[in-house]
């Protein structure tokens, strides 16, 4: 399928994981795709990778920090000088920060709610500006929450707290540019094997409950994500906006 040819792609938090997994799934359709994140060194051993695999000029690297208003303008700039538009935006910029709410330091609460809420709402306004100018047919910002947005951890408060917010965010910038004909979706990945999940995943006493509580009995992989991804961000789901894609191996219907 060439879903994305000669579509602009932009994703944020590309350089691993689900990130990664969604450059390659989208640049595979055809997509161009600027990936962005802080670790310069990352992204471009993504787009070495995806260059590799495909074509030179499928990929491209800019380092930006997505919850500095400055440096996504800066960014957006960049998109619109080099690209003169952008068709689809993967908001997948996040952290997490265990820790209970009466013994959580405030300066980590604030790192967890700005990185996975604010980095959305600043790239949304800004290059959500950008996307409005384009005259693509499929035009979508798709925001990466989770299965945690839908059922609170209890030793991840401030994680789970920023993913719900990502859900609401994801529904009020639906209705505020579904005008100017792009969508806006969320998808909610369950356990998934990614550099976050990554030390937990060592402990089999983990592993094993999530298999128990898990329908299809499994962790899921980013490239499963990148798929449910890619298909919320292209003209299959033109019917689609303001909600939330749930990828969770039936962990809540147990």
């Amino acid at each position: 399928m060439q879903r994305f040819l000669n579509q602009i792609v932009l994703i944020s938090g590309a350089g691993s994981g689900i990130g990664k997994a969604s450059a390659v799934q989208l640049a595979s359709e055809g997509a161009v795709v600027i990936l962005v994140g802080r670790r310069r060194e990352k992204l471009e051993e993504t787009a070495g990778e995806m260059n590799n695999q495909l074509r030179e000029g499928w990929a491209y690297v800019y380092t930006c920090d997505v919850t500095v208003e400055e440096e996504v303008e800066l960014l957006a700039d960049y998109v619109e000088s080099n690209f003169e538009r952008l068709d689809v935006l993967i908001n997948n910029a996040g952290t997490s920060q265990g820790g209970a709410i009466l013994s959580l330091e405030e300066e980590d609460w604030n790192h967890v709610q700005t990185t996975n809420v604010t980095s959305v709402f600043l790239m949304s306004k800004h290059l959500g500006k950008l996307m409005i100018k384009s005259e693509s047919e499929n035009k979508a910002i798709v925001n990466i929450a989770s299965l945690s947005g839908h059922k609170a951890g209890a030793k991840i408060p401030s994680y789970s707290t920023a993913k719900a917010a990502v859900i609401h965010l994801t529904k009020s910038l639906a209705g505020e540019l579904a005008p100017h004909n792009v969508r806006v979706n969320s998808v909610s990945p369950g356990f998934v094997e990614t550099p976050m999940t990554e030390n937990g995943l060592k402990n089999p006493a983990f592993t094993q409950a999530i298999e128990r509580h898990t329908l299809l009995g499994r962790v899921g992989r980013p490239e499963e994500v990148a798929k449910t991804i890619a298909f919320a961000a292209s003209s299959d789901a033109s019917y689609i906006t303001g909600t939330d894609l749930l990828i969770d191996g039936g962990w809540l219907t147990v």
